[in-house]
């Protein structure tokens, strides 16, 4: 992606994690700790950094609490911690940044214009405020340290490899951390009753058999409301869907195969989640490529390259809502 396009989704990932966290204790407004937060669970350099520290997401909460309840007590006031629910930010709204926690983000790559989630931690952990400074104490490390690792790590670039499921209209890639072992998330995956708890399109599951080989295949209902509880307007040809597992390796890997049986024109796509024990939980890695249907009339190719950087992004970002998705179900 261009500079411009990283630093968008770099804002849009870190946002959506913070205020996602705000919304655990019914606050509105994302700040300094919440933005801390969202990085602990970085699949990148920066998560990797901070989880390589010990600083995982529980460990961060507790740390971000116990500073909360210090900061109070230092003048006297001493109140009940909120109580914490699960994250309610995509069924509610108005929440926005603070002033400090936006003024981070406005000074990320400002001298070297670099903009991804390690450039933010580099500017959170000097903040002027000393909140992270603080939080960073109880985690047993300082800001020094963690750029000293950020240095380390980022003295070898990283090395990705890409493979996409043919013939495909268009395909991507995308790596994701959630915070639990590889067979948590695996129990998660290989379940298909619980695909509309992390796979966003997807609102029902019918007849769907217990522990399916590849091969299997079975019946999903495409979502028809959103977590607000507003409609989502659904051809009726593609309220079906056909899903078939391609591939299952128990703890590693998992494929499958979306159709829709009602509409044969439409284009199918592959998902395919690959699994790796790390540092806090398990690194994801996400490849989703979409399949033109043989029925489906071809485009002008002029018109095609035209639509390529637009199709490249919308992959994009259903690679990072099926890894938030994943994720969040474990947060």
């Amino acid at each position: 992606m261009s500079r411009f396009i990283d630093a968008a989704a770099t804002a849009h990932v870190l946002t959506v994690a913070a205020m996602e966290e705000a919304s655990r204790l019914d606050q509105r407004e994302a700040d300094l700790d919440h933005l801390l937060l969202a990085l602990t669970i970085d699949a990148g350099t920066a998560g990797q950094v901070l989880r390589g520290l010990g600083i995982t997401l529980d460990a961060a909460r507790e740390a971000v609490a116990a500073e909360h309840d210090a900061a109070l007590a230092s003048l006297g006031v001493r109140v009940d911690a909120p109580p914490t629910g699960g994250i309610r930010f995509h069924e509610t709204g108005g929440y926005d940044w603070s002033e400090r926690a936006l003024a981070v983000i406005r000074r990320t790559g400002e001298n070297d214009g670099r903009s991804d989630a390690a450039a933010v931690l580099r500017t959170l952990v000097h903040e002027p405020s000393g909140l992270i400074e603080a939080i960073l104490s109880r985690l047993g490390t300082t800001p020094n340290a963690v750029i000293e690792r950020l240095d380390e790590a980022e003295r070898y670039p990283e090395h990705r490899t890409g493979q996409a499921p043919t013939p495909a209209v268009i395909s991507g890639t995308s790596e994701a951390f959630v915070p639990a072992t590889p067979e948590a998330v695996w129990a998660l995956l290989a379940d298909p009753s619980r695909m509309p708890d992390w796979e966003p399109s997807i609102g029902g599951v019918d007849k769907a058999p217990s522990t399916p080989e590849a091969g299997a295949t079975w019946t999903v209902r495409t979502r028809a409301q959103r977590p607000d509880g507003k409609a989502i307007r659904i051809n009726p040809k593609t309220v079906r869907q056909r899903v078939e597992l391609i591939e299952t390796d128990a703890d590693r890997v998992i494929e499958w195969r979306f159709s829709y049986p009602d509409a044969p024109a439409a284009n199918a796509r592959r998902l395919r989640a690959e699994l790796e024990s790390a540092a806090g939980g398990t690194q994801l890695r996400l490849f989703l490529a979409w399949e033109r249907s043989p029925d489906r009339p071809r485009r002008l190719k002029t018109l095609g390259r035209l639509m390529h950087p637009l199709m490249r992004y919308m992959i994009w970002m259903q690679l990072t809502q099926l890894g938030g998705g994943i994720g969040r179900a474990f947060r």
